[in-house]
């Protein structure tokens, strides 16, 4: 035994069962119970992996809100990815975090999943290599990643019940694959998933055990996700700490179940053993000294982030634009005023500030005339006041007063919050004592104008104006998801009348009565105005008269929060509201239209071929805007490649599905699944897998093989040149194919990958490892078929220009 482990199994045998049972069952909803007379402290959870929230949701302790993750996945940018991680690494720290819940890798197995924002790709090499980079450098701050959510999470709807079917090859090949990889990277935790995979649900699985511990070596916390660890069938599984705390499916119950001998104290022991690595390895024990986060600028980061994750679909010698010959520019769309740089649920951040695409476009063109059209609505449901049109009622400051009341009408506990849309998800709250939440602010509106007031909640509530009751609603939550009932509640509104610089005093109540439910130790609260009831046609006029007065538009399209969000998936792949018609009628009148795509994941472009260019710049974080600008005028190179085919209509989609029928989701497809199952289908996609346009041109010139790919010291050494005038950047991509093989088999599948960077006119070299499993097939084990197979190399999955030959021995 090392020193660490005696020391450890020492420990261990200084608590008491009552002790053990409390560190595997949680305390609250975001740390582990501390045992101090062992020099054990909490450990702190907290959600990511696009930014790091800490134990309270709150605009008071904001967080940096990086790129979403399909924007990281877009860079293909390994070191970039390993940056990301750190950074998080740091604002963890910051946070007082622990240990961080991402990354989130499951797989882009249908365009309609309403969580692929939070995902990296639908190839489980290029989602496994970047989950490796993450864990890397999120772990080298001595912070413990968490990949998710494992296994076979890769759509929302019934996701808390839903039995994923699927045959054990496609299981290793595809779904386990990211996970072996972020696992052989280090990662000091896994988390299991809600759904069941072949009639087991996840968290009493015996894949927790093989291959997550005897294969793969896993020594690492398996933590559940929120309350999936439902019985006790889970503690003689290879789970480790139930989440959130104290688990009401183990705690006490737990403990008589290992006193009565129906759970094996041997089981408890394991789990509390790796608990105290996990400590030790975050610094949760005395004596432990877990490495430091480097120091960032993490607003920088940010903005880097999102210039090399945008991705250029189209470009009609348009872009870049010239910043000195610009003199009148329509920023147009909900938004461009209203960014999303996020998508919804449990990853949201509240960032200290958010550079809009208008406010971007606008800074970096002074002495221009930057003119704004909304053109279609986006929003659904009601939006946060502005801040500068509330006033705390006790303070005066902006804000409101916030005050949770007993069943006796008692002040449990007072805030002055600065934003309407408020989130309680663990913290000091007293939401389980309470029966009453209260809402006070004064609110000066800014012209005189009728509107749409009200709430968006899971609770009953009531809105009173100058004490007036104007509102009283129980609204009515869809489906049983609670996540998606607590982060993207349903909206009740009344009409109400405002007169420019008369201040109205408004409350809003909220009943706190308990259910039950994991939503009794959780609240969420909206105070806000629904979007208003504007002719749509009367707004598309005024964006094509904003346009056509213009020498160029930018329109930026996007979805909303109803549309991409944990909780649920997405019905269809179309941009809501009348944005498409929007961009059609400004490309009409402005033949110098660029589009900018604020959406997490793939949506339908129906007009893409009528545009100057398109830029797909994902849920860009907070600097989206500064990144954008720089974009645009050429301060910076789009540096993105698509992570995930992006189709031309829903028809065409290979793989769609994401219903169960009678509780399972059968994963009939296979191993085809993203572009592999478009190659099969033999239908072309609006945007291939890997594609994405620069700002100069390239030549791939040469490629030569070098080594044994079944013993996992091959390469290819590839030599590409920049034919342009200025530097940019190209993603070699290395495909495998085997046409003759005796195995059922993609008809070309991602193999290798790696960014390059040249000087206009440079030639550069690249060598590209080819691991050996890239040429392995599992048949109960993993095998190589011996014999020669095509490699094909270029700048997406079609656009393959090179080709050589590799021998795979017996």
């Amino acid at each position: 035994m090392t020193p660490l482990s005696t020391r450890l199994t020492d420990l261990l045998a200084q608590l008491s069962l009552e002790e053990k049972v409390q560190l595997v069952s949680g305390a609250d909803f975001w740390s582990t119970v501390p045992i101090e007379r062992i020099g054990l402290r909490a450990m702190v959870l907290s959600d990511g992996p696009a930014g790091v929230r800490g134990a309270r949701w709150d605009e008071r302790e904001p967080s940096l809100n990086l790129p979403s993750a399909t924007a990281l996945a877009s860079s293909w940018d390994i070191e970039l990815t390993r940056r990301y991680g750190a950074v998080a690494a740091a604002e963890a720290r910051r946070k007082g975090v622990d240990v961080v819940l991402g990354p989130t890798i499951n797989l882009h197995r249908s365009p309609l999943g309403g969580r692929h924002f939070e995902a990296f790709s639908e190839d489980p090499g290029l989602t496994g290599e970047l989950a490796a980079a993450y864990v890397s450098g999120l772990q080298a701050g001595g912070v413990a990643a968490t990949p998710k959510h494992y296994v076979g999470n890769d759509s929302e709807t019934d996701r808390l019940t839903v039995d994923v079917r699927v045959d054990d090859r496609t299981l290793r090949e595809v779904y386990l694959a990211p996970f072996e990889l972020a696992v052989k990277a280090g990662a000091w935790a896994i988390m299991s998933a809600y759904n069941s995979v072949n009639g087991v649900t996840m968290t009493e699985h015996d894949l927790l055990s093989s291959p997550l511990g005897d294969e793969w070596g896993f020594d690492g916390v398996v933590v559940s996700d929120w309350t999936a660890v439902r019985s006790l069938a889970a503690a003689s599984a290879a789970q480790d700490l139930a989440m959130p705390g104290p688990a009401g499916a183990w705690s006490e119950k737990l403990l008589a179940a290992v006193r009565e001998g129906q759970v094996s104290e041997s089981d408890l022991d394991r789990k509390v053993l790796r608990l105290l690595t996990l400590a030790h390895r975050v610094g949760a024990l005395d004596g432990s000294a877990p490495a430091q986060p480097a120091r960032f600028d993490g607003v920088a980061f940010a903005r880097q982030a999102a210039v090399d994750g945008s991705v250029l679909l189209r470009n009609r010698d348009e872009l870049p634009w010239d910043a000195e010959r610009l003199r009148r520019v329509a920023v147009i769309g909900h938004n461009a005023e209203v960014a999303r740089t996020q998508g919804g649920g449990s990853a949201t951040v509240v960032p200290e500030r958010v550079i809009t695409p208008l406010d971007g476009i606008r800074a970096a063109l002074p002495d221009a005339d930057v003119a704004y059209a909304i053109g279609a609505i986006v929003q659904e449901g009601v939006a946060e006041l502005p801040l500068s049109q509330l006033r705390d009622p006790e303070t005066g400051e902006p804000g409101l007063l916030v005050s949770f009341l007993d069943v006796e009408g008692n002040e449990l506990l007072r805030e002055h919050r600065r934003s309407s849309a408020l989130v309680w998800l663990g913290g000091d709250a007293p939401i389980g004592e309470s029966r009453r939440l209260v809402l006070r602010t004064t609110y000066l509106p800014e012209t005189t104008e009728e509107v749409r007031l009200g709430f968006a909640s899971a609770r009953s509530g009531r809105v009173y104006l100058d004490g007036e009751l104007r509102l009283a609603e129980t609204p009515q939550v869809d489906g049983t998801d609670l996540g998606a009932a607590l982060l993207s509640p349903p909206s009740e509104t009344v009409p109400v009348s405002f007169t420019a610089d008369v201040p109205v005093e408004i409350t809003a109540e909220f009943d706190l009565t308990g259910s039950g439910s994991l939503l009794d130790r959780a609240l969420s609260v909206t105070l806000g105005l629904a979007p208003p009831s504007t002719d749509p046609d009367a707004l598309i006029a005024e964006a094509v008269a904003a346009a056509a007065a213009a020498e160029v538009a930018v329109v930026v399209v996007g979805t909303n929060s109803r549309v991409e969000s944990e909780g649920y998936d997405r019905s269809d792949l179309s941009l809501p509201g009348r944005q498409d018609d929007l961009v059609r009628a400004v490309a009409a009148a402005n033949p110098r239209t660029v589009v900018v795509v604020n959406a997490g994941a793939p949506v339908l472009l129906p007009w893409r071929n009528q545009v100057a260019a398109i830029l797909v710049t994902y849920f860009g974080g907070q600097e989206c805007g500064t990144a954008l600008a720089d974009l645009l005028l050429g301060a910076a190179e789009p540096g993105g490649r698509l992570p995930t085919t992006w189709p031309a209509t829903m028809a065409d989609v290979p793989v769609l599905n994401v219903t169960p029928r009678d509780g399972a989701l059968d994963y009939t497809e296979g191993i085809h699944i993203g572009y592999r199952a478009w190659l099969r289908s033999g239908i072309e996609p609006a945007y291939p897998f890997g594609f994405g346009l620069g700002y100069t041109g390239w030549r791939f010139e040469t490629a030569q093989v070098e080594g044994d790919p079944s013993t996992g010291d091959a390469v290819v050494r590839v030599v590409v040149t920049n034919t342009g005038q200025r530097a940019g950047k190209q993603v070699v991509q290395v495909y495998a194919e085997r046409a003759d093989s005796a195995v059922d088999r993609p008809v070309r599948w991602l193999v290798g990958f790696a960014p390059v960077w040249a000087a206009g006119g440079a030639a550069t070299e690249v060598a590209i490892p080819l691991p050996a499993r890239a040429f392995a097939h599992w048949d109960g084990g993993w095998r190589h078929e011996p014999g020669e197979f095509r490699l094909r190399i270029g700048s997406s999955v079609v656009e393959l220009p090179l080709e050589t030959t590799i021998e795979v021995k017996p």
